[in-house]
């Protein structure tokens, strides 16, 4: 498969594949958050030092040109590590990220008094479906645990089938990065279609994605004057892993569900 990005003189260029749902000229802002990941990982990555926040803003759409991202250290010490990230086209900033990595140590003895349980969510055995229904095919597998419109949690995994950047192996870091943008479809998506857009999301991990699927579940969604905030949980196919909390506005647009 074809990566997403090319890398040329310094620049990161698109593939058609690129593009993202909301129109034909316009980049999928999980990808944005991925080239963020990326760039932060091959940077500031340490033996001990693990990756756990990771905060997207995504306060400008970008069309279909090529992008640049550039890294900065904000804070170096003993058990922390601070990095921010600015992404950018001819037009100007489209985008920031700021991660925090932390040095792992001795886990704590005793139990907690509440741990996140594992979804009951078997990881899928076969390929995903093709839905004909709608206009944009998602250029990555998937498979919906529940449909888009139905009452209650909604559920999805999720793998990856392209490069992100030429023919670089994605990162554990980064496909959790990527994964975490479908936070705002899942919890944000009502019985009308999705009608909220998100401008960021907040990754948080305990520990990385231990293989490629990566299961999505809303746990929490919460909607007042067209401003929202989202919640999920991240799964692999051994148990949960992070969380996902998200910010959207109120979009005229729906995707998904009886508009689509």
């Amino acid at each position: 498969m074809s990566a997403f990005f090319t890398q040329k003189q310094g620049e990161l260029v698109p593939a058609p594949h690129a593009r993202g749902p909301w129109s034909s000229d316009m980049l999928h802002g999980r990808l944005l958050g991925g080239l963020a990941a990326r760039a932060i990982e091959t940077r500031y990555a340490q033996p001990g030092l693990h990756f756990a926040r990771l905060t997207v803003d995504l306060f400008r759409s970008s069309p279909m040109m090529p992008v640049t991202v550039e890294t900065s250290m904000i804070r170096s010490g003993r058990r922390i590590l601070v990095a921010d990230a600015i992404i950018s086209t001819e037009q100007g900033v489209i985008g920031r990220a700021g991660a925090v990595l932390l040095r792992q140590g001795e886990q704590p003895g005793g139990e907690q008094t509440f741990v996140t349980p594992a979804w009951d969510s078997p990881p899928p055995d076969a390929p995903p479906p093709v839905d004909g229904r709608v206009a944009w095919s998602p250029p990555f597998d998937l498979w919906r645990v529940t449909e888009w419109g139905e009452p209650g949690p909604g559920r999805v995994w999720v793998r990856e089938t392209h490069p992100l950047v030429d023919e670089e192996p994605l990162t554990p870091f980064v496909r959790a990065a990527l994964a975490a943008d479908f936070a705002s479809p899942l919890s944000n998506a009502g019985v009308e279609g999705l009608q909220f857009i998100n401008a960021d999301y907040t990754l948080t991990l305990a520990r990385l994605p231990a293989d490629e699927l990566i299961g999505v579940e809303t746990t929490g969604h919460l909607s007042a004057d067209g401003v929202a905030t989202g919640q999920v949980t991240m799964h692999d196919t051994t148990g949960p892993f992070g969380f996902c909390v998200v910010t959207a506005l109120a979009n005229p647009v729906a995707i998904g569900g009886r508009r689509s």
